[in-house]
């Protein structure tokens, strides 16, 4: 199994990186604004050796190169999950600056969340399932959500700002909702 490293970078995001067998290092950047970088780069001893090399993808060209090399071991396991209409699973990380961090997680519908589910918190290597509305949420946590795209959205737009955008007016709303 590779041993990925995780470094958060304060205001941009953070940096999962890896060594690969013919020792070229090779980290994703991902972005807090949803944007990631594939990058390669060497060590400070060497920084001639290796060419370094930075492509900025969107999310959905995020998606692609992931499938194209295979998926990761939590893909393939949610696999079975994707087929579900209108369920979404996603992870919060928790940085300083978010609005939740120090905060208890109180109860999604207390925010106008209703229908979203903290599924777990992860902190360091222990899960936390079905946190209650008690739970304190510090920063290096990742929050585990289910629920509707749309409320997974909003969702992490609360865990960072403390507000939920308002919904839109009734003539504007599509059907259904």
């Amino acid at each position: 199994m590779v041993d990925v490293r995780r470094v958060k970078l304060p205001g941009v995001g953070v940096l999962h990186s890896f060594v690969a067998e013919d020792g070229g290092k090779i980290g994703v950047i991902a972005h807090r604004s949803g944007a990631n970088d594939l990058i390669t780069f060497s060590d400070a001893e060497n920084p001639d050796e290796v060419t370094k090399i930075s492509i900025r993808l969107n999310e959905d060209e995020a998606h692609t190169l992931a499938e194209l090399l295979g998926g990761t071991q939590i893909t393939e396991s949610l696999a079975a999950l994707d087929q579900i209409p209108g369920l979404s699973i996603d992870w919060f990380t928790v940085d300083y600056d978010d609005h939740i961090a120090g905060q208890p997680l109180g109860a999604p519908a207390d925010h106008g969340l209703i229908g979203l589910t903290v599924v777990a918190v992860v902190r360091g290597e222990a899960a936390n399932p079905g946190p209650g509305p008690d739970f304190k949420v510090f920063p290096g946590d990742t929050l585990v959500v289910a629920g509707s795209p749309e409320k997974v959205a909003k969702a992490f737009e609360f865990f960072r700002t403390g507000t939920v955008a308002a919904r839109q007016a009734l003539s504007d709303a599509p059907p259904g909702t």
